[in-house]
């Protein structure tokens, strides 16, 4: 049995505030959800049953929060710029937002990005997936990681630093490539331009990567808040498997897809193949680079195994 003095002696000693659902939906009992049902759904990832509950009692409490950090350190950087009597702007305020493949942070991005354009001070909120710096599929194929796409060695990672670092130095245009989910491939002479937005939200696999070998900064240094989103690996595979189902019955059966070989494929057949997926690259990803890092995070979503978050861990201040 566990004594109860270590436990509370534990809770002590961690960095981290833990809170759960209930507790987290009191810090903000009156805030109105600004969102319809309409725009819930386009916004919903496959397989995740995101409501308007879910939407007031975990992740307009997270917006609000955000917008609190952002404000704050807009008045730190006016208070900075008074005391070195100078008049420079101040900078897009950087989330980022990690966790596994399936488990749901691309649809926490997108609401992110939704919720906080809708507060008073960041009204302009932009959102880039670090797919678009994935090195090209030849070049994985050059390099022998195909099968470790995803990986942190997969990514450009300069290209990445570089893309960020210009994003916090206030340049006034920068730009990222383009990533196609449908050809699984970046877009050549596509990109995507960000134009110094009140909050720019970093959304990837392994945005919260510390410095690789040899390097002295990470993508994550640059971030002033990050998100990571957590569940068990047993519900993550099996979110996986569902969204790999749904997948193979939409987007799956449009020749042009890089998948399209999937989409003749049997129910049980389609199930072994994400099963063989899952525990060949997205579980050992998941186990040797993602979940190493969330520790870094300033926030982790835990969710249960029906997609709800069932609690929040802050890290104290």
């Amino acid at each position: 049995m566990l004594d109860p003095r270590t436990t509370s002696q534990a809770a002590q000693i961690s960095p981290f505030l833990d809170l759960d659902r209930a507790d987290w939906a009191a810090l903000a009992p009156s805030l109105p959800t600004p969102l319809t049902e309409t725009e819930l759904v386009q916004l919903r990832g496959l397989g995740e049953p995101l409501d308007l509950t879910e939407v007031a009692e975990v992740y307009l409490p997270l917006s609000r929060l955000l917008n609190l950090y952002v404000g704050g350190t807009k008045a730190l950087h006016r208070v900075t710029s008074d005391f070195l009597r100078e008049r420079s702007e101040s900078t897009p305020f950087v989330i980022g937002v990690a966790g596994s493949v399936a488990v749901g942070k691309s649809t926490i991005a997108r609401l992110l990005r939704e919720l906080l354009a809708r507060w008073e001070h960041t009204p302009r909120v932009e959102l880039v997936t670090t797919d678009g710096f994935l090195f090209p599929n030849a070049e994985l194929e050059r390099r022998g990681l195909m099968s470790r796409k995803g990986f942190p060695e997969s990514y450009d990672r300069r290209g990445l630093l570089r893309f960020v670092s210009e994003v916090k130095a206030g340049a006034s245009e920068v730009v990222a490539p383009f990533y196609s989910h449908l050809a699984y491939d970046i877009v050549p002479d596509a990109q995507i331009t960000v134009r110094r937005p009140d909050v720019l939200i970093i959304e990837g696999l392994n945005v919260l990567q510390p410095p690789g070998p040899g390097h002295r900064l990470a993508v994550s240094d640059l971030f002033d808040f990050t998100i990571y989103v957590d569940a068990r690996t047993s519900d993550i595979a099996r979110w996986y498997e569902e969204r790999f189902l749904k997948l193979q019955r939409g987007a799956f059966a449009n020749p042009n897809s890089y998948f399209h070989r999937y989409a003749s494929l049997s129910e049980e057949d389609a199930r072994a193949r994400a099963s063989e997926i899952w525990r060949s690259i997205n579980e050992p990803n998941l186990l040797q680079n993602i979940r190493p890092t969330r520790s870094r995070a300033s926030l982790v979503l835990r969710k249960d195994s029906d997609h709800t978050v069932s609690s929040v861990l802050l890290r104290k201040l």
